[in-house]
């Protein structure tokens, strides 16, 4: 017991050490440019990934993401597992299905208990801090933190309900963009006089992030078309932006989001897992799912042939997700009111359907090839030294999927699916084919959430939102 404590407490210890390596000093380098405060310099918005806010029932304030301790929302339980799952009810489209949990700040921490003992593990903290947005600051001095003084007021964090479809959030960001730009304008007239500003955001996006951000860049808050037709690309929210981050974006999906909806996923030691059914619910987690085209599933007896990860059928005929049978008590705790077992299972399934086609009607929105306003740059950081999953088999005779390949990338995202590299599945060529017009492309050497806590990430990043003039001024 006190060896397994002294191996918990030395890997939260090291998580907070500084490498060998030769590392800036950030506030030399980027306190005089952080200080420097008026209508020319844009404001910025951070948006983080799936996992990446926290989530609270607005009815009991309970927290129902955010912290494993006290009374947290325990998917196992049925009280807990009611608030981590989005409803389900056959016939319903997708956007009406909501419940009375909302977002509550960016996961800065994430609360743990082990053996009792409480562990606060950071999360989103190193680029809070980085941002300046809250007010952070290291309190171990390690990170060098950025001054950017007693006027700073134009760092936001969009916090959102990451459980739910990304096009619903795109539209949530525009009207969040919307209040603050109502905001910022406020703060221009009172602190430098009446004029005539033209006020653009800088986004900052990590992982997920980065999907609802290109969706609201080329929409705006318009919803897909209710006949499943791919939209026009309008640029709609791009007139309020001028520079975008997008931070390890899994553009082509992830097999990591595959297995979690597959076989449910583990969170820690002392965390039970989160069924597959709890995540099934969840739109989003469904659009993070790789193409059939690059290649990701494949069968196990014909490596050759090619699967369609958002097929319905298949994933009926596998059992997986919410069409597996052994999810059925999961089930009971989600639908107390549906008769029986039978009555479950239609339910789950029509979920299903509905977040597997709404998920392919979005990805086709993402992938039409359109150049970006002008005066809008798109930058990309993201990782490629990181052995990650690349190519699964499934065998049709059991349902059971299983990674045979692993390519560069970040342990999570793929480099070629960061990149949305349409080579991948199709013949080779030497140039990047992409449906993104990247300005300019960032390769660190580092786990997907730990990118953000990277010196080098932080460098660059201070460097492109503070240094680097922007196309529109």
């Amino acid at each position: 017991m006190n060896r397994y404590l002294a191996l918990i407490l030395a890997l939260v210890l090291l998580t907070g050490c500084a490498g060998s390596r030769p590392t800036p000093h950030l506030s030399e380098l980027y306190d005089r440019s952080a200080r420097f405060h008026d209508a020319r310099r844009n404001p910025i918005i951070l948006i983080p990934g799936i996992l990446g806010s926290n989530l609270v029932d607005s009815a009991s304030g309970r927290v129902v993401w955010g912290s494993f301790t006290g009374d947290w929302a325990n998917p196992t339980r049925p009280d807990g597992a009611r608030l981590l799952a989005l409803p389900m009810r056959e016939g319903a489209p997708l956007p009406n299905l909501h419940d009375d949990v909302a977002p509550n700040g960016v996961l800065d921490r994430v609360k743990l208990k082990v053996l009792g003992l409480p562990i606060n593990v950071k999360a989103y903290y190193n680029i809070l801090d980085a941002l300046g947005i809250g007010g952070y600051k290291d309190e171990s001095g390690d990170l060098n933190s950025i001054d950017y003084g007693p006027d700073h007021f134009t760092c936001f964090q969009f916090d959102y309900d990451w459980r739910l479809d990304n096009v619903e959030n795109a539209g949530r960001l525009k009207a969040f963009i919307a209040e603050k730009r109502a905001y910022v304008l406020r703060e221009y007239v009172r602190r430098y006089g009446p004029g005539d500003y033209d006020v653009k955001f800088d986004l900052v996006a990590h992982s997920m992030g980065g999907l609802l951000t290109r969706y609201f860049l080329r929409y705006g808050d318009a919803d897909l078309p209710a006949d499943g037709s791919t939209p026009k690309v309008t640029w709609a929210g791009a007139a309020d932006v001028d520079r975008v981050i997008l931070v390890a974006p899994p553009n082509a999906g992830s097999l990591n989001a595959l297995d979690q909806l597959i076989h449910g996923r583990k969170f820690g030691l002392t965390v039970p897992r989160f069924p597959a059914a709890v995540i099934g619910t969840m739109p989003a987690v469904y659009q993070n799912l790789p193409r059939g085209r690059h290649g990701a599933l494949v069968d196990a007896a014909d490596p050759n042939r090619k699967l369609d990860p958002l097929d319905p059928d298949l994933w009926e005929a596998m059992g997986w997700g919410l069409a597996d049978p052994d999810q059925d008590a999961t089930l009971a705790m989600l639908l107390p009111d549906a008769p029986d077992a039978a009555a479950r299972r239609r339910i789950a399934r029509d979920h299903l359907r509905k977040s597997l086609a709404r998920a392919r009607q979005f990805m086709a929105a993402l992938d039409q090839p359109a150049a970006p306003p002008e005066d809008v740059t798109i930058y990309l950081m993201t990782g490629d030294a990181i052995e990650t999953p690349a190519i699964a088999t499934v065998d049709r005779h059991n349902g059971r999927f299983s990674i045979i390949r692993k390519e560069p990338g970040d342990g999570a995202v793929l480099r070629s699916s960061a990149l949305m590299d349409e080579r991948i599945g199709s013949e080779w060529q030497p140039y990047l084919l992409s449906p993104i017009a990247w300005s300019q492309v960032y390769f660190l050497f580092t786990e997907h959430l730990e990118i953000t806590k990277d010196p080098a990430f932080t460098d660059n990043i201070l460097y492109l939102l503070l240094e680097q003039p922007p196309k529109s001024r």
